[in-house]
């Protein structure tokens, strides 16, 4: 059965986001969980038994709460240097004067990834460690239905009030008896975001109808998002933070009765990476600092100590032991002991020994051998010691010895509770592996497939040959189907053995059974077809001895290439570095054709070449040109390099000579622009100095040029009315930039005036739909009315006009060079190199992808979610509107790739004359570089 290749291209696609899903289905990690939280009630356990016979412990209860009030107050992207670094002595003096010298305890808080702020919240109130799902689900929280700290409070009849972050809201449905939720998702906002908190502060503080009160500030994540956190904004925030701090410790001060004291809490959810965003596992994202102020601690004398590291699960432990609640049955966290270090040893011993008899039920029931864990037989060896502590301690010796014995045992469970939480930890990511191994066979079967039909994807019919019906291998697709399903009953019926795969009903397995076999009796077909080919007798010797030439071997070796480096985790977090160098050698071996088609046909009669497509004749005649063998004759490059020896001439000559070298040097001006990765993102480069706000002035006038450039280059196709529309968007998108601070008007001496600049950007969007709808309806033109093919080139053009000046809106001051590049390179190597060379369009399109590839981490992205900017998606935006900011943003984030990407259609439909009989084979090369990069990164 022949295949055209849409049809092959679109099976491929299909069968790869099969393997894809079920590859992913088994890899995001099912969390450590305990009994569902309506189930976890249950007495706590008792004190150990002292040995002997008749002694009895007289402690089963929860131990009363040792705080009165609690006030958690969550300062959204509060890194620990604004704190504890300068910015904290600088701006938050009364924060840092309670840490070196008030009655608190300071510690680092470390996040475990992802550092967004959903999952962050979840580790903080539940002390389990989210996976990377939650990533997807943070933008719509569902509630969170584990046993949880606001759960138990409220369910011990706790009076909680929240003000802040809606996502709480949505986490702890009518949790709370009073509350104010704000979007967190508009981060133009910096002061009404906090405003609506801070407006209840006063009256509530007043009050005495509430045991907890929780306030998440996200001002501070907002500034970072759009400013980063060098930002002169930052200062001012850090400022009013800390007066809300003092106001809040001030008021629980003077309410504190002698019965109990009250408590102040101040923690981040997550830090902020060197360019403002999070996500990622960066030290800058993963430490935050965690403050306890509270009348019942002792006062700091001495010297100031580095705060000791903590986890960020740990909190969740503790404030259930400071409001006398059970621990959450899912929190994998330690006590965080000197916040109860104040009191008597028994206390000490009970709190600690709670903790570890939570962590050893959960050890329990998610780990078969638990007895043979070291963290259980640690917790064993302290509960027994602490059982004949009890003992000494009910005879009632009060010698030494009680106490040391006490401190002894202290140590070994503090020693417990580390082993514990560590073997934890390392369950908390229960990978499916039969799931995982399944969607990779069929990943692999699939590149595979795709790789033996790159020899069919040039010709002219671009049809590929699916073998379903040779006797032989159908005894071979049935033998494959029983070994896989005699494989999956093995695997199903194991005793230890869960996973989705085997979930799946019987008729559902046994076909993914069959689509695998057929995968694989397929792609052996394909190589037997490749022997018995190259078995045949040649029937010309000349076409015979055509080979390659250097682009298509580097592009056949730095695709296959990219696709193995995406195997290893290094590759893909420094993948950028794999696009520079391909695109880099791409340029030398570009500029290599260019010199041998110019050069090396200098001296030939233009006459034998033109009819070299023609005629083999005359390829027999042009070898005797000197120079030139019959092999490099005999490539089917040889028509396309003669005609381009009519169109190099002149200064245009020299010009597609030298245009490689000048895309070299932009491609390394833009390396310098935005460090990225992950080893190297945090060295200075020049997008920080440009953003430095002692150099606005300098950032200005490069934003001003780029965008004069910008409209020169986009301009030359476009019709009239567009031209203007287009240099009045520029002119919007400065003053926008302008209106929001970024950068000045030459007749400005400051920019203290600023706005959201709504209206600005508005004024852009008016341009950008005017523009793209011009160009929409030259294509429905010549669609419908005429089939001119000039018509529906402008109309594309013009499509990619209006989307490049959405891009110059939604760039950031600094990356305006890196759009200027893009459609540089695009223009050079248009005019100068594609058209002289006359490339087919599977090449065309394959450097349109490399390029694409190569500009996303020009803009200063990543495979990180931390570089992506989301103060994109509100450009414009007066409140926070769900499908627009997806959109904007998602735009930003791959605007290289798209541009690029349409410039590909532009350039193809205004080539269809030459490049009809190929255009069928580029939907195939598109789906295959898209299905091996996802595939190889599932691997």
């Amino acid at each position: 059965m022949r295949l055209r290749s849409g049809a092959f291209a679109s099976c491929c696609l299909l069968v790869e986001s099969l393997g894809v899903a079920l590859f992913l289905r088994g890899f995001f990690p099912l969390a450590v969980r305990s009994l569902p939280r309506r189930e976890a009630h249950g007495d706590p356990p008792a004190e150990p038994a002292p040995p002997g016979p008749g002694m009895v412990s007289n402690w089963t209860k929860i131990p009363p709460p040792l705080f009165k009030k609690v006030v958690i107050v969550l300062i959204d992207a509060l890194r620990d240097d604004f704190v504890f670094g300068s910015k904290g002595k600088q701006f938050m003096p009364y924060t840092t004067q309670v840490v070196e010298k008030g009655t608190s305890y300071s510690f680092i808080a470390e996040a475990k990834p992802p550092t967004v702020t959903m999952p962050r919240i979840k580790a903080l109130m539940t002390g389990s460690i989210p996976g990377f799902i939650d990533v997807i689900v943070n933008l719509n929280s569902p509630a969170l239905l584990d046993d949880n700290l606001i759960w138990q409070a409220k369910t011990a009849g706790k009076r909680i009030i929240f003000y802040g972050d809606d996502t709480w809201l949505k986490l702890f449905p009518k949790h709370f008896v009073e509350y104010d939720g704000t979007t967190s998702f508009f981060v133009s906002d910096f002061t009404e975001v906090d405003d609506n908190v801070t407006r209840h502060l006063d009256r509530v503080l007043k009050r005495e109808d509430w045991d907890l009160l929780i306030l998440h500030y996200l001002g501070l994540d907002h500034i970072g998002h759009v400013t980063g956190p060098n930002s002169p904004l930052v200062g001012p925030k850090l400022r009013e933070m800390d007066n809300i701090l003092k106001k809040i410790h001030n008021s629980l001060l003077s309410k504190e009765e002698a019965s109990l004291p009250n408590l102040l809490v101040v923690c981040g959810d997550h830090g902020m990476s060197e360019t403002g965003s999070h996500g990622g596992s960066s030290e800058g994202e993963v430490h935050t600092p965690l403050l306890f102020i509270s009348s019942a601690f002792e006062k700091r004398n001495g010297p100031v100590t580095q705060p000791e590291l903590v986890q960020q699960t740990d909190l969740a432990s503790t404030l259930a032991v400071g409001l006398g609640l059970p621990i959450s049955r899912n929190s994998v966290g330690n006590l965080i002991l000197p916040v109860v270090g104040g009191k008597p040893m028994r206390e000490q011993l009970r709190f600690v020994h709670l903790n570890g008899f939570q962590l050893s039920k959960l050890l329990q029931e998610n780990t078969p051998a638990y007895e043979k864990d070291p963290g259980y037989e640690h917790f064993k060896i302290a509960e027994k010691s602490h059982g004949n502590w009890i003992k000494l301690y009910l005879e009632g010796n009060n010698s030494e010895i009680l106490l040391n014995l006490g401190k002894k045992v202290l140590k070994q469970y503090l020693e417990a509770l580390k082993t514990l939480s560590s073997s934890l930890s390392k369950q908390v990511a229960q990978y499916d592996m039969y799931s995982m191994m399944m969607g990779t066979v069929i990943i692999i079967e699939v590149l595979l497939l795709l790789l033996l039909s790159v020899p069919k994807a040039l010709s002219s019919r671009a049809e590929f040959e699916v073998p379903l019906s040779p006797p032989l291998f159908s005894l071979l697709f049935y033998l494959m189907c029983l070994m896989l399903c005699a494989v999956h009953v093995i695997v199903c019926t194991s005793a230890q053995s869960s996973c989705y795969f085997c979930s799946m009903s019987w008729l559902t397995a046994v076909g993914v059974m069959m689509l695998i076999s057929a995968l694989m009796c397929g792609i052996l077909s394909a190589i037997a077809k490749i022997f018995e080919n190259s078995r045949l007798p040649v029937k010309n010797p000349v076409v015979s001895s055509s080979r390659w030439s250097e682009i298509d071997v580097l592009i056949l070796a730095g695709t296959i290439g990219h696709v193995l480096s995406l195997g290893a985790s290094s590759f893909i977090e420094e993948e950028h570095q794999t696009w520079y160098f391909l695109i880099n050698t791409l340029c030398l071996v570009l500029c290599q054709e260019l010199c041998r088609n110019h050069f090396l046909l200098k001296e030939c009669d233009p006459q034998h070449s033109t009819t070299g497509r023609q005629n083999f004749d005359s390829i027999g005649e042009a070898s005797e040109c000197k120079n030139i063998d019959i092999p490099a004759a005999g490539n089917s490059k040889l028509g396309n390099a003669t005609s381009s020896a009519e169109f190099i001439k002149g200064s245009d000559k020299w010009i597609s000579l030298a245009s490689p070298w000048i895309i070299l040097i932009c491609c390394r001006l833009l390396r310098s622009l935005n460090q990225t990765g992950v080893q190297w993102a945090h060295r200075p480069d020049f997008g920080h100095w440009l953003t430095n706000s002692e150099h606005k002035s300098e950032l200005s006038f490069l934003a001003a040029v780029s965008l004069l450039m910008i409209f020169f280059l986009v301009q030359r196709r476009c019709s009239l009315v567009s031209k203007i529309a287009m240099a009045l968007g520029l002119l919007g998108v400065y003053s926008y930039r302008a209106a929001i601070g970024n950068v000045i008007f030459p007749w400005q001496h400051d920019s203290k005036d600023i706005s959201k600049g709504i209206t600005e950007a508005r004024f852009v969007y008016v341009f950008v739909l005017g523009i793209i709808f011009t160009g929409t309806k030259d294509l429905l033109k010549s669609q419908i009315i005429s089939a001119d093919s000039s018509v529906k080139s402008t109309g594309l053009w013009e499509v990619y006009s209006g989307l490049v000046l959405l891009a110059a809106l939604l760039f950031r001051p600094h990356n305006l060079p890196v759009l200027v590049f893009c459609l540089l390179i695009q223009t050079m190597m248009t005019k100068y190199i594609w058209r002289p060379l006359k490339f087919d369009a599977a090449q065309i399109t394959i450097m349109h992808y490399w390029f694409g590839q190569a500009f996303f981490y020009f803009q200063g992205n990543s495979n990180g979610i931390a570089s992506v900017d989301i103060s994109a998606g509100f450009v414009g935006l007066e409140s926070y509107v769900e499908i627009p900011a997806i959109f904007l943003t998602a735009f930003a984030t791959y605007a290289g790739p798209l541009l690029w990407a349409i410039h590909l259609l532009c350039y193809l439909s205004s080539e269809v004359s030459r490049l009809k009989a190929q255009l069928s084979s580029v939907a195939r090369y598109s789906a295959g570089l898209n299905c091996s990069q996802v595939g190889s990164c599932d691997l």
